[in-house]
C-alpha cells in the first residue's frame, strides 16, 4: 500500500503515537483514602457524622470545625487546635486527646469513654452530657470540670458527674 507523499509523514506520526499511548498507558488509580490529617490548617471544615475512627489529627488546627457525631474513636488529636470547634454526641472513646487546645468548643453529649486528656485544658468548653468513664485527665482538669458538670450522656445514660468521679 502506497500513500501520497503529503499523508505520508502524518499518518506515520499518528500511528506512532497510538501504538506509544497503547504501550505505555497506564490505567488511573484512585488515592486512597487519608487517615492523616497531621498538620493539616483546615478553619470551618465540616467532617459531621464523618467514620474518623483511628485518625491521626496530630497538630491540626481546625477552628470553628465541625465534628458533630462524628466516629473519632481511637483517633489522635495530639497538640490539636480545635477552638470553637463543634464535637457535639461524638464518639472520642479511646482517643488520644494530650494538649489539646478547645476553647469553647461543645463536647456536649460527647463520648469520652477511657480517652487520655493529659495536659489539655477545658477552660470554656460545654462538657454537658458527656461521659468521661475511666477518662484519665489531670486531677486539676477534672475538679475544675466537677464545678460545672451536668446532664445525662444520651447513648449511655451515664451522668457527667458520675463519670468523673465527682464527690
Amino acid at each position: 500500500m502506497v500513500l501520497p507523499r503529503r499523508f505520508g509523514w502524518r499518518w506515520l506520526s499518528m500511528l506512532l503515537a497510538l501504538v506509544l499511548l497503547l504501550v505505555f498507558a497506564r490505567p488511573a488509580i484512585a488515592e486512597p483514602e487519608t487517615n492523616n490529617y497531621s498538620n493539616l490548617i483546615r478553619n470551618g471544615i465540616d467532617l459531621s457524622h464523618e467514620d474518623l475512627s483511628g485518625m491521626l489529627f496530630v497538630s491540626a488546627e481546625m477552628r470553628k470545625a465541625n465534628l458533630e457525631e462524628a466516629n473519632l474513636r481511637n483517633a489522635i488529636l495530639t497538640l490539636g487546635v480545635f477552638l470553637d470547634a463543634n464535637f457535639h454526641g461524638a464518639d472520642l472513646s479511646g482517643a488520644l486527646l494530650d494538649r489539646v487546645f478547645w476553647v469553647g468548643a461543645d463536647l456536649s453529649d460527647a463520648l469520652l469513654v477511657e480517652a487520655t486528656a493529659t495536659r489539655t485544658s477545658f477552660q470554656d468548653v460545654n462538657i454537658t452530657g458527656a461521659d468521661f468513664t475511666d477518662a484519665i485527665l489531670d486531677r486539676y482538669e477534672q475538679k475544675q470540670l466537677c464545678l460545672r458538670a451536668e446532664g445525662v450522656n444520651s447513648k449511655t445514660g451515664v451522668a457527667t458527674r458520675d463519670s468523673l468521679g465527682c464527690a
